[in-house]
Formats: structure tokens, C-alpha cells, sequence
């Protein structure tokens, strides 16, 4: 889930009150509130939504909760950040401008610039550039890089990078960054997912000296897939990724989604529901409603988890994955977490001119404006589309 982000001049006293709105909804047994709380509460993770409601929920675990959807590892680093702001604490800037060491942001502006023989000899003066990691608060991933995961431009501090970004990237790894196998995964997550690295076409090469040097590919499929990076997916799979039935899911491989679902566990099946709605895979989304899978659970973590399944199918504008999962009992009025937005309206700031704008579309999905007669989900199709529902007779 992306972080929420402060506004300009936020205010304590109303983070407070949010807190205080959070333990309310926990007690009322809001399904929006057990997701937050199990992306951004330790102590909820790998937990049920029942099993969250049974526990208690204090102001400070309420508090945590927002500070760390709000980016920042505690509620005491939060309130700092409001009271005391500095320069370098402004979420608005790009990364490299928000660096505090000196040193370490000389060597990312020779990222940036390509200077792979100036960054070459800058890291045998100072080896331990490589290592060292910067915190970055109001961010919920990328928030304690190394110098390495600054090649790959997501999130996105310029619109380009440097032509020859992959032996900037070997410089770094040759430093001595390669020892760091997390890093090299991150790294590797981070090029897969990322639309800068594509557009400049060093996406593909990365991800191959990446994995050459020891990064896991199993480490970055499913992000890719997530985001619909196709040629990164078939990348990481020649490198020896497995794949799962999310990622049968992202490339539409129909037999072996369905032997793979036969074996699988509630949690793949979770996540493969998430990359059959952002994909538009409308048959395997109904294999895996009609083994039970509920349409109306948000989807899992790393796998844009502030929606739902509808929400994704609404975002794309797919009227064949939209009908499909209000048929089997998607609810329309569901609200993604971040923006507290309905699919219709997902649709319409996506513009999905073929779900919103077009009202001769609806007896395709058997619902008429006209019309004396309609199915149950054709009244909540209607309902979500149009604002309104039909007169039954």
C-alpha cells in the first residue's frame, strides 16, 4: 500500500484524532481498518481479519499505525517531523535533494550524471559508500536505499537516466556492493517495476547483470507482474525465476494457472485474484471464484493492497471482469483505503470512457435504463455506473 501523504501543513492534533477514529473502526469491525492495521502494525501481520478484531487496540498501537502509514517508523519520528520540520524533511522534494551526507549525495549526483570513471575512483576513496544506507521518512518503499538502488530511477527522481546506467551499475557492484544480496534484490525489484528504466531501454539489461552478479529473480516476478512489466516477467523468468500462479495469472497462461491452482494455498491464491483483475484475466478469475476465493477482500500486501479486486477491473475499464465479479458479489460501494474512492470512481479517474461514459454499452452487461426488468447484478452494475438503480416491478 502506498503511503498516505502529510498534507503541506499538517496537524498533530488531527493525526490524533485519526488515531483515536482508528480504534473506533477496529471496535466496529471495519475490514478497511484490519488491512491497514496488518500492512502497517507489526503486531497484526500474517493475521486474519477476525483474529485482528479479537485483539486489543490501544492509542499507542493506533498511533503507530498512522505514523507508519504515513512513512515513518514511529509516532515519536512523526510528531518530530510536524513540530520541528528541516530542509532536507520535505516529502516533496526527490530523493537526492533530501540526502543529508554530503559524501553520499556527491556519489548519487555521479549516478545521475553517468560519471562511471569519476564514481570509480570517488568509491576507492570512500569504500564505505557502498554499504551505508539512507533513511528516508514519509515513503514506504525506497526508504533506506544503498547507493546501488539509486540506477534504477524508481521512484522516479528524473524522467531519464544516464545512457550508460548499467556500467554505472557495474562500477557500484565492483565497489564491493555485490556482497550485499539484499540490496542486489531490491535493486533487482526496483528496475523490474520501474516505467523509467523501460522507457530508456536499460530496463533488460539491468535485470541481467542484476541476476549475473547474484541478485534472486524470484525476488522481483511478482512486483513485475503486479505492475504489468510483461517483457520484465519473460526477463526474470529466462533468468530462472519460478512461476507461480500469479505470475501464470500476468501472462495469461490458462493451463498452467489451472494446474498450479490445484496445489495452491490460500495466500497464492489471494495474490494471483489481484494480477487477474489488474490483467484483465477473466476466466482465471473465475476459476478462482469458483474454488471461493471472495471477491470483496482487499488484496494482498504488495499487491495494491488499498483495493480491491473491482477496484483493478474498473481501473482498466474491462466490462467482462467488471460483470463477472458483481455477479458472483463484488461490491460496488466498497472504497479503496488510500482515497476512499469506488470503483466507478477508479473508472472514472482513469477514464474508462467504456464503463463511465458510455450508456450504450449497458445492455451488453443486461442492463437497460429503459427496461421494466433486471437482474439482481445488473441493479448493482447500474447502481455503481449511473448513480441509481432502476424500478423492480
Amino acid at each position: 500500500m502506498s503511503v498516505r501523504r502529510l498534507p503541506t501543513n499538517p496537524s498533530l492534533d488531527h493525526l490524533k484524532y485519526q488515531a483515536k477514529d482508528l480504534i473506533r473502526d477496529h471496535a466496529a469491525r471495519e475490514c478497511a481498518v484490519a488491512q491497514r492495521l496488518r500492512e502497517f502494525h507489526p503486531r497484526f501481520q500474517n493475521l486474519d481479519d477476525a483474529e485482528i478484531f479479537e485483539l486489543p487496540l490501544k492509542l499507542s498501537d493506533a498511533q503507530l499505525a498512522i505514523a507508519r502509514e504515513s512513512g515513518f517508523a514511529s509516532w515519536a519520528r512523526l510528531k518530530r517531523h510536524i513540530e520541528k520540520p528541516m530542509l532536507t524533511d520535505r516529502l516533496d522534494l526527490p530523493h537526492h535533494e533530501r540526502i543529508k551526507d554530503a559524501t553520499f549525495r556527491r556519489a548519487v549526483d555521479m549516478v545521475d550524471a553517468g560519471d562511471a570513471e569519476g564514481l570509480r575512483r570517488y568509491l576507492r576513496e570512500h569504500p564505505e559508500l557502498v554499504h551505508q544506507h539512507i533513511a528516508f521518512e514519509g515513503w514506504n518503499y525506497f526508504h533506506n536505499p544503498t547507493l546501488l538502488e539509486f540506477v534504477a530511477g524508481n521512484p522516479v527522481r528524473h524522467e531519464t537516466l544516464p545512457k550508460n546506467i548499467v556500467e554505472v551499475a557495474r562500477v557500484i557492484m565492483d565497489a564491493g556492493a555485490e556482497r550485499d544480496k539484499s540490496a542486489l534484490n531490491k535493486t533487482l525489484e526496483l528496475v523490474a517495476t520501474g516505467r523509467v528504466a523501460r522507457e530508456c531501454g536499460v530496463q533488460l539489461r539491468l535485470l541481467d547483470l542484476l541476476c549475473e552478479r547474484g541478485a534472486d529473480p524470484n525476488s522481483a516476478i511478482h512486483g513485475a507482474g503486479l505492475h504489468g512489466e510483461a517483457e520484465a516477467v519473460d526477463t526474470l523468468l529466462g533468468l530462472g525465476a519460478r512461476t507461480t500462479l500469479a505470475i501464470a495469472a500476468a501472462l495469461g497462461r490458462s493451463d498452467e494457472f489451472r494446474r498450479l491452482l490445484s496445489g495452491s494455498g490460500s495466500d497464492e491464491r489471494h495474490l494471483a485474484m489481484s494480477v487477474a483483475a489488474g490483467c484483465g484475466r477473466v476466466e482465471l478469475m473465475r476459476m478462482l471464484l469458483d474454488v471461493g476465493e471472495d471477491p470483496n477482500r482487499y488484496n494482498p500486501v504488495g499487491g495494491h493492497s488499498h483495493t480491491t479486486p473491482l477496484h483493478q477491473a474498473a481501473a482498466i475499464g474491462n466490462l467482462d471482469m467488471v460483470r463477472l465479479l458483481v455477479e458472483r458479489g463484488a461490491r460496488v460501494e466498497m472504497k479503496d483505503i488510500l482515497w476512499h474512492g469506488t470503483p466507478a470512481d477508479w473508472a472514472r479517474h482513469e477514464k474508462s470512457k467504456s464503463i463511465c461514459e458510455r450508456r450504450s454499452l449497458a445492455p451488453i452487461m443486461d442492463f437497460d435504463c429503459g427496461s421494466e426488468r433486471v437482474s439482481d447484478a445488473s441493479i448493482l452494475v447500474g447502481r455503481w455506473l449511473f448513480g441509481s438503480v432502476p424500478k423492480q416491478p
